[in-house]
């Protein structure tokens, strides 16, 4: 039975290990941009957006579909610059765990 203990042990280690990970996450900040920084999204790597910084030049009625563009980009810049935080924070957290292959954290 000592075995069926490890693993739980384990499993539990893993657990806390993954909390603490989505903890920092919320907590550690990533910024995107778009139109050469005329456009930047504040993000926490988890994805909650923070803030939203838009150049004064882009505010008037004719540049309403290219600040509806930079927007988007800018939001998709700062969401992949949060996944590679996140990639990252997982990876560091399962580097010491012997998973079979093909299998992913979280789960």
């Amino acid at each position: 039975m000592q075995n069926l203990d490890d693993i739980l042990a384990m499993a539990k280690n893993v657990q806390d290990e993954l909390a603490r990970a989505q903890a920092q996450l919320d907590t550690t900040e990533v910024e995107g941009q778009s139109g050469g920084g005329l456009v930047k999204i504040k993000a926490t790597a988890k994805g909650r957006i923070l803030g939203i910084d838009i150049d004064p030049s882009l505010l008037q009625p004719e540049e309403k579909q290219m600040l509806e563009d930079l927007l988007i980009a800018a939001y998709n810049d700062t969401r992949a610059k949060a996944d590679a935080v996140a990639g990252a924070e997982m990876s560091k957290m399962s580097a010491g765990i012997p998973l079979p292959p093909g299998f992913k954290l979280p789960f």
